[in-house]
């Protein structure tokens, strides 16, 4: 059972005064009677609800990809900088949705690219899960170049993992196996991962001595990203781009 006006807040009809207001207009029913009460509780199962004499769609859950924009921060809370949040349409800025949508993962204020929201939780759970083992790549540009002596030391590195000092209140670690691709630009890579630790990539990098100047996300299991997306563009995600997260 869940309230009528979360009900149709999910639905994307507008803010919670919005759904007042439409209750209100008797554009509501439930089982071919009128409902005023927001909160009249509905049975999803079984009640049939219709908006101006139409059935009202509802999504079990909701999948939207991001092209994040530097500078926004991966939080719901507002503060100084501008959060990913913020750049949704206010069908998403609803009380359900400021309850139930959240990230899959996070990416760091500087850090563009690839970003999931999702109210599904049982999926955010397998994909940020440590057995998942499920894989993110990202587009790195460094401030030094990497030789050809240098490239193959990186690679024999990054594919059986090695010691990441402490950053902060960061404790050091040993990363997992990870694949590093060069690209024809001799300070250009592409990094794949299947955990993330704080900073992971800039880290990992540092201890080559070598600062990451430019981060990009650009894939997460099998899903890449939407090149048509302009940086802080979103949309929803289709069936097909949901069953590639985190596939094998």
């Amino acid at each position: 059972m869940e309230r009528l006006d979360k009900i149709l807040s999910h639905a994307g009809l507008g803010t919670r005064r919005d759904v007042k207001r439409i209750l209100h207009s008797g554009a509501v029913s439930v089982n071919g009677e009128i409902v005023y009460a927001p909160d009249a509780h509905i049975d999803l199962e079984r009640d049939e609800i219709l908006v101006d004499g139409n059935p009202l769609a509802l999504e079990k859950n909701v999948y939207l990809m991001m092209n994040k924009i530097a500078g926004t921060v991966c939080t719901s809370k507002e503060g100084e900088r501008q959060t990913v949040f913020e750049l949704l349409d206010e069908n998403y800025r609803t009380p359900y949705f400021a309850s139930h949508l959240h990230l899959v993962g996070r990416l760091d204020a500087d850090t563009e690219g690839l970003l999931i929201f999702t109210t599904d939780g049982a999926l955010t759970h397998k994909l940020i899960s440590p057995k998942t083992l499920c894989e993110k790549k990202y587009f790195v540009r460094l401030e030094k170049n990497i030789s050809s002596d240098e490239r193959e030391v990186l690679r024999e590195k990054f594919s059986r993992g090695f010691q990441i000092p402490a950053e902060g209140a960061e404790s050091e670690f040993i990363s997992l196996p990870a694949k590093i691709e060069f690209t024809e630009n001799a300070n250009e890579v592409f990094l794949t991962i299947c955990e993330g630790k704080f900073h992971q990539v800039k880290r990992m990098f540092r201890v080559f001595e070598n600062e990451v100047l430019y981060l990009k996300r650009v894939q997460i299991g099998a899903l890449a990203m939407d090149e048509n997306l302009a940086p802080g563009e979103y949309k929803k995600m289709t069936a097909d781009e949901v069953s590639l997260l985190c596939e094998k």
